[in-house]
């Protein structure tokens, strides 16, 4: 079965098309009585309507916005002040006894900065500052002076080849696809569930047909004892027998028909999100179930396997994040070697009083040029909390390792035995088949037996019984292989593939 052209699924847009995405179902065909629907049909509505695939949806979205905010961390920071600062020198007398004469001054001051952190650790911090004094008391012509430059400062040793921002990006990178990969793993999972809970529906139908035969069997058998009775060539025991059959067989039916129910509810609450809708709606599948012979290659399944399993895909990309941690506080353990460096200009104003003549002095002309050039050393003494973070990590990194490891044995196991669990189930299903036909003949010769009187009513009775165990058992055969292969698909992670299901990350 294949779903009908391709199915892509956007992280980005998806949501939107959820909401939006009217709960009833195009491509199914209402019938009297019930809803007839395909597994494609059931798998396209559960790619829109299950609630565990749409809630899986989120956390991609989730994870992008948070590696969008994490590349906050070089967003360059601008800063703006301005004051006035009024100081007071009270008169009094020298050492001479002569008088010194009070002093009131205020300067204005007026400084910005523009600063932040280049992926390459590089920290900037472009600068500009003008102060303007001016004489109240006594009173005298203002002065004024400024600065204009950058510092840089440059990590050579701590913070080099990785420091916080770049670990927390890395990390939300890594995030982002673990993310996306338990998007596919949810979606598997649930159109698995989907294709079991489609095979146990028709499953139930078959077995509840089969119950139905078995009860007009018994009926059958009843009305025609019942006139030998009348007629004196059969005891009244054996018409008991009959009664006490159509009984169990009635009851039968009613266990079969509440299965079946439970049935139907576990198939929608799969495909919708919108239950009080689909609770009357009877489902009719329009498949049957099939026994196709699959030439299964235990190689090209581990193989499939160990590739494409999204949750292996997580292990090891939980590896990696391990492996970024580990490197980060390996660069941690070194001391902190900077070079740093200014350059700049200053200048001061011609005490004209004039703020253009200012703003000339210091920007324009900039008769005060600088620069300096360096290094700066930091070393702790012991380091602990380093060396032993750093320590730490090394020892789960190997701890993550090595789950990974136990899951991808887990699945060659797993895979393993569902290959021959298939195998199994399709030898069952030539088995039950052959047992059915065997079955019916049987039925029907001993009826042809019990007609002459060569046979007694409870012989017919367990003949028929034996029929319909062997045609339960044909159909649970069927059942077991179909379920048994989407279970092998999902467990090889090639569900996605087999459905011809294409899940992109925009």
């Amino acid at each position: 079965m294949k779903i009908a052209g391709v199915v892509s699924v956007f992280f980005s847009l998806v949501l939107a098309a959820v909401a939006q995405t009217s709960p009833s179902l195009v491509a199914t065909n209402m019938v009297a009585g019930g809803r007839t629907m395909s597994l494609e049909d059931c798998v396209e509505a559960a790619l829109t309507h299950n609630f565990d695939v749409q809630i899986e949806r989120y956390d991609p979205e989730i994870s992008l916005y948070t590696l969008n905010s994490d590349y906050g961390g070089y967003d360059p920071t601008f800063r703006m002040s301005g004051s006035d600062n009024f100081t007071v020198q009270p008169g009094g007398f020298d050492a001479n006894g002569l008088p010194i004469p009070p002093e009131t001054t205020k300067v204005d001051t007026f400084a910005s900065s523009l600063g932040g952190t280049l992926p390459s650790g590089l920290q900037y911090s472009f600068f500009g500052n003008i102060d303007e004094e001016h004489f109240l008391i006594p009173p005298g012509p203002p002065s004024s002076s400024g600065q204009v430059g950058v510092n840089l400062t440059q990590p050579l040793l701590q913070n080099l080849w990785i420091d916080k921002t770049r670990l927390t990006i890395k990390l939300a990178k890594n995030t982002l696809q673990s993310n996306e990969q338990g998007v596919r793993n949810q979606v598997i999972t649930s159109i698995t569930a989907v294709e079991k809970a489609y095979y146990q529906l028709i499953y139930q139908l078959e077995y509840l047909k089969v119950q139905q035969e078995a009860l007009d069997l018994s009926q059958t058998q009843l009305d025609q004892d019942k006139q030998r009775l009348q007629i004196g060539t059969l005891a009244e025991l054996s018409v008991e027998q009959d009664e006490s059959q159509v009984a169990q067989n009635q009851a039968n039916v009613i266990t079969a028909q509440s299965t079946l129910e439970t049935a139907q509810d576990t198939l929608k609450n799969l495909i919708t999100d919108q239950y009080s809708q689909w609770q009357n709606v009877d489902i009719q599948p329009s498949e049957t179930l099939t026994a196709p012979l699959v030439l299964f290659n235990l190689q090209d399944s581990w193989s499939r396997a160990l590739t494409e399993r999204p949750d292996l895909i997580q292990d090891r990309l939980n590896v990696e994040a391990a492996g970024i941690q580990l490197k980060y506080d390996w660069n941690q353990i070194f001391p902190e070697l900077d070079l740093v460096g200014s350059y700049g200009f200053g200048g001061l104003g011609n005490n004209s009083g004039s703020v253009d003549s200012d703003f000339n002095q210091l920007f324009v002309r900039g008769n005060q040029p600088f620069y300096k050039y360096g290094g700066q050393l930091t070393v702790p003494l012991s380091n602990i909390g380093a060396r032993n973070t750093y320590k730490s990590d090394k020892v789960t990194e190997k701890q993550v390792v090595l789950k990974m490891k136990e899951l991808e044995q887990s699945i060659m196991v797993t895979v393993d035995t569902d290959i021959k669990t298939a195998q199994s189930d399709y030898e069952s299903v030539q088995a039950t088949r052959e047992a059915r036909v065997y079955a019916e003949a049987a039925l029907d010769g001993e009826q042809k037996t019990y007609a002459v009187g060569k046979a007694t009513t409870f012989e017919v009775l367990t003949y028929q019984n034996n029929l319909t165990a062997a045609r339960g058992n044909e159909i649970q055969a069927l059942a077991n292989y179909e379920e048994e292969l989407a279970q092998l698909s999902a467990d090889e992670g090639s569900t996605l593939d087999k459905l011809g299901i294409n899940i992109e990350a925009n």
